[in-house]
């Protein structure tokens, strides 16, 4: 009995044994990571503090991250801002012409065309229009002409009506499928004539905006200069009649230039003067002569003496 009771013993001491060691090597097994063929990883060696570089390193990702954040919605960054630009030059040459000849070379070089000109034997006005990108190395190239008086370049953000159209745009488009939509299910001749005529006028809108859109994104990829080009001898005549010899010579052009368009007058009526003046003269002249002999007769008859009362 006591032989029987003391195996039983032994066996559940041994039964106990190989379950805390299953426990153990269960939880190894579990702490340690898995390779990518589902065997289980080799134990870092460094110790405890093998894992502190790579939590480091974490907190430092995340520290940049947090500091890196994105963006507002609807908010471009500094480069993606829309810009409108243009830019206006005058210069002072002593040939105008082969300077407007130079002018458009360099505008073709850029990838530009001139737009609207005037050319004169002493000034000469143009306006070019060049893609924004370089819009600052043809300015250089154009001050190179001549004798740069003066040189603004102007820029205006747009970007706001960007998004505004572009956010526009998103919403009619989605507005005119829907209306496509209920025009596919409309049955009877008036629902039909009702979303057609919604459709159009969406529609009407829609373009208008692409149209406008599309202004908008010219006028910022493409940028206007507006160049003026003067004689050096135009100059130097205008720096002369500065101070009371400028304005004394400038008040007798404003004379001569009163005088003859005075003269312009007087010459443009001589021709009605000749046709209806001297025959109304003439007539005015007759008419007084028929005139002046009747009033001495008239006189005469008053002067004579009056008859004596009779007794």
């Amino acid at each position: 009995m006591y032989k029987r009771v003391r195996w039983v013993a032994v066996v559940g001491v041994a039964l106990a044994l190989a379950g805390c060691s299953a426990s153990e090597s269960g939880g190894e097994s579990a702490a340690m990571p898995m390779t990518a063929d589902g065997k289980q990883a080799a134990p870092n060696q460094g110790g405890p503090n093998q894992g502190a570089p790579n939590k480091e390193s974490s907190d430092s990702a995340g520290r940049a991250g947090s500091d890196k954040g994105p963006a507002p919605a609807g908010q471009p960054g500094i480069t993606d801002r829309k810009l409108v630009r243009t830019a206006s030059l005058e210069l002072t040459a002593p040939n105008v012409a082969d300077v407007i000849s130079q002018v458009r070379v360099i505008t073709q070089g850029a990838a530009g065309y001139t737009g609207q000109e005037s050319t004169q034997e002493k000034r000469a006005s143009v306006n070019i229009v060049v893609p924004s990108d370089r819009l600052d190395g043809v300015l250089d190239q154009l001050g190179k002409l001549g004798k740069q008086v003066r040189r603004e370049v102007t820029a205006t953000d747009v970007t706001e009506q960007m998004v505004d159209i572009e956010s526009r745009l998103a919403t009619q488009r989605a507005s005119v499928e829907r209306i496509r939509a209920l025009l596919a299910r409309a049955t009877s001749v008036s629902e039909i004539a009702s979303v057609e005529s919604e459709l159009t006028s969406r529609e009407a809108e829609l373009e208008s905006l692409q149209k406008r859109r599309e202004s908008l994104a010219g006028s910022v990829a493409m940028s206007t200069i507006s160049l003026q080009v003067k004689a050096e001898t135009v100059v130097a005549e205008e720096e002369s009649r500065n101070g009371f010899f400028g304005g004394l010579a400038n008040g007798w052009d404003a004379f001569l230039t009163f005088g003859g368009g005075l003269l312009t007058v007087i010459g443009a009526m001589a021709p009605f003067l000749l046709v209806f003046g001297v025959p109304a003269a003439a007539l005015v002249w007759w008419l007084r002569k028929r005139r002046r002999p009747a009033e001495p007769a008239m006189a005469t008859a008053s002067d004579l003496p009056s008859a004596p009362p009779l007794d």
